[in-house]
């Protein structure tokens, strides 16, 4: 058990990261990256709404009609994104206010929907909530290595401060929308030559 559990935690880290590899939530990718404050406060929102969501869903799959699976997945999600909002406004009007209507978007994040429908739906409620944190902080480490990029270069600021003399000229285009896909890209290039499997040997090949 604990083996599995292990290997699920460094998959949804590495190889099975749901933005690198699976390419879902790439949308807050171009909403939210452009400074690491507002990626924190997004990526929390997220890792928080998959570990409930996911043991929510496993805890109901058994009592969940087949016809109304989906219908019933979203309604949590959507409960427990509205509690987070609600939170968020309270505690921290000013980001609230910054990240808009992003943070509802995250009820239709394609990650939150396809680990509750892939895998709380057929796992016990806590290798669901351990998927749920691995897969929240894969996702999270991917945004702020995209916010850290593009706001230090594209702004010279790092969490609002300025780290850049002034003869230091930010790049705009990477404060731009599309700024985030350029870096989301490169990321994935450097990545994806990092961990390219290599070939078998022929000792290692069956016969």
């Amino acid at each position: 058990m604990k083996t599995r559990a292990a290997r699920l935690f460094l998959q949804n880290l590495g190889s099975n990261n749901p933005v690198f590899s699976q390419v879902l939530g790439i949308c807050s990718t171009l909403a939210v990256t452009n400074r690491v404050l507002n990626t924190v406060v997004m990526s929390l929102g997220v890792l928080y709404t998959l570990i409930l969501s996911n043991i929510l869903v496993s805890l109901l799959r058994r009592r969940i009609p087949p016809r109304v699976r989906m219908m019933s997945e979203v309604l949590i999600i959507a409960s427990v994104v509205l509690l987070f909002d609600i939170l968020l406004r309270a505690f921290s009007p000013e980001i609230s206010r910054q990240l808009g209507p992003y943070v509802g978007l995250i009820i239709t994040n394609c990650i939150i929907m396809g680990r509750a429908e892939a895998f709380a739906l057929s796992h016990p409620p806590a290798l669901a909530a351990l998927d749920g944190l691995s897969s929240g902080l894969g996702y999270a480490y991917v945004l702020l290595l995209i916010a850290a990029v593009r706001e230090v270069l594209g702004a010279g600021t790092f969490w609002g401060l300025p780290i850049a003399g002034s003869a230091w000229s930010p790049w705009t285009l990477l404060a731009m929308a599309p700024g985030a896909f350029f870096v989301l890209a490169t990321l994935v290039w450097i990545l994806k030559g990092a961990v390219r499997p290599q070939p078998a040997t022929p000792e290692a090949t069956p016969r």
